[in-house]
């Protein structure tokens, strides 16, 4: 049925009857009523399939769960759920079924294609939560008569719900949300604890966590620790900073390299500024590249007399960027080109950045690879070019830092299954233990590995 490359949990319910939801990326706020109106009504005798790419499918699937009702996730990727309580919950309960679609060389998912081959090819009903007449889900409903529609698609036609915004919050509901946000609990169950609106609630649980982009820095941050390895001792994690604000006053060194980093065995120690960026685009390079943030990192270096690097992430996700670089930051302005009519600009060119690419983005760092030359990092193909760690590392791993291929992954996926433990496939693959459970977590295949 599926074409799948895994699956996690209760494959039982494929053989059931299996209802699609789906809905438009904007689905405006005073739809919500009635598509949670629409979760609450189903049992535990149906099997709702939902994928979780917008805001509003994340939210309708921890309803799903809460509600215990059958689930059946699609999700393109990975399985990224490791740490959600109700993913955890249902998949030890069996009412949840996780499909990591397959992906090849030849085929790529999108959430169009995706969306098509799920209306057309898996779901016996389909049911629209908010389909906006421009988007993409649109043109694949039309004609189908198994699709209900919950909300029609024009917002005014909506009864939207009182503004509540500006009622003041008590400690004690401050304390409810946030248990039951870091619970993963759905929008919908805090808005019925209390009895607020839909808006007030988002807006509520955006203004007393951590904001979005934050976390995603300090996920990328988490991620280039553990390349770096510093949970095995190899490498010292001698500062770590986190940016602190209160409202718009913030402490200077919120503008210093995000941690400092000693190689244990050398006693060499670098700073690091981790970035990541979802495309790359000319407004992101100058925020980047700001002369100001440069100016403050140029003083931090000769005050520490510690060499400074910054990590870049580019696309993909924060725990799994599709590509990382390691710039020098004397390198760092190397995008700032001056204008005779006005303040320099920056040259956009991805050939300027592809000096600094490292081959394999997630695979194990060394500080061999931190250095202020010119030399190509992990692409390099001689042993006079490789870091020498690199070169080390071969002698007992001959497949270290390579790039894995599609068969390599295969293989790798059903040994796995077949329960090999990590050192039976490190010495099959000729890997080491860190580069085999990051390609495992890659997939998802982590989460049945115990710590």
């Amino acid at each position: 049925m599926f074409r799948a490359f895994q699956y996690i949990g209760n494959q039982e319910l494929l053989k059931r009857k299996k209802t699609l939801f789906v809905c438009s990326k904007r689905a405006p706020m005073a739809t919500y009523e009635k598509i949670f109106g629409w979760v609450e009504s189903q049992t535990k005798k149906d099997v709702v399939m939902c994928c979780n790419t917008t805001e509003l499918e994340q939210e309708v699937l921890k309803s799903l769960l809460v509600n215990e009702v059958p689930t059946i996730l699609v999700v393109m990727n990975r399985f990224r759920g490791e740490n959600n309580v109700q993913i955890q919950r249902a998949l030890a309960e069996g009412r949840l079924l996780i499909v990591v679609m397959e992906q090849t060389d030849k085929k790529k998912w999108s959430p169009r294609n995706r969306n098509y081959y799920l209306i057309n090819q898996v779901a016996d009903q389909i049911v629209g939560g908010y389909i906006d007449k421009h988007g993409s889900l649109f043109p694949l409903l039309v004609g189908k008569k198994n699709v209900e529609t919950l909300t029609h698609n024009l917002v005014s036609d909506i009864a939207a719900e009182p503004d509540k915004r500006y009622q003041r919050w008590t400690v004690g509901e401050d304390k409810t949300l946030l248990r039951m946000f870091y619970e993963d609990y759905s929008i919908h169950e805090i808005k019925k604890r209390l009895n607020r609106t839909y808006l007030a609630v988002r807006e509520r649980i955006r203004a007393i966590t951590m904001p979005e982009d934050v976390l995603k820095g300090r996920e990328f941050e988490e991620f280039v620790l553990e390349l770096l390895d510093v949970k095995s001792g190899k490498h010292l994690l001698k500062e770590w900073r986190g940016d602190k604000t209160l409202g718009e006053v913030s402490p200077e060194n919120n503008s210093y390299p995000d941690f400092i980093v000693e190689e244990a065995e050398t006693k060499r120690s670098i700073a690091i500024e981790c970035k990541w960026r979802q495309t790359l685009t000319p407004a992101a390079m100058m925020e980047l590249f700001a002369s100001e943030n440069l100016t403050t990192y140029r003083q931090f270096a000769e005050e520490s007399h510690l060499p400074i690097f910054i990590v870049l992430g580019i696309g993909g996700n924060p725990c799994e960027p599709d590509g990382t670089y390691i710039i020098p930051l004397e390198k760092a302005a190397f995008q700032l080109t001056p204008s005779k009519k006005g303040p320099s600009k920056l040259v956009c060119e991805p050939s300027q950045l592809n000096t600094f690419k490292r081959a394999t983005a997630d695979a194990p760092l060394c500080l061999d690879e931190f250095r202020t030359d010119d030399a190509v990092l992990l692409s390099s193909t001689s042993k006079e070019q490789q870091p020498s760690c690199i070169v080390e590392t071969r002698i007992k791993h001959p497949n270290a830092y390579k790039p894995w291929t599609s068969s390599d992954d295969e293989q790798l996926t059903r040994l796995f299954h077949e329960g090999k433990s990590i050192q039976e496939l490190c010495s099959i693959f000729g890997r080491q233990r860190g580069g085999i459970r990051s390609r495992l977590r890659k997939f998802g295949l982590i989460y049945y590995i115990s710590k």
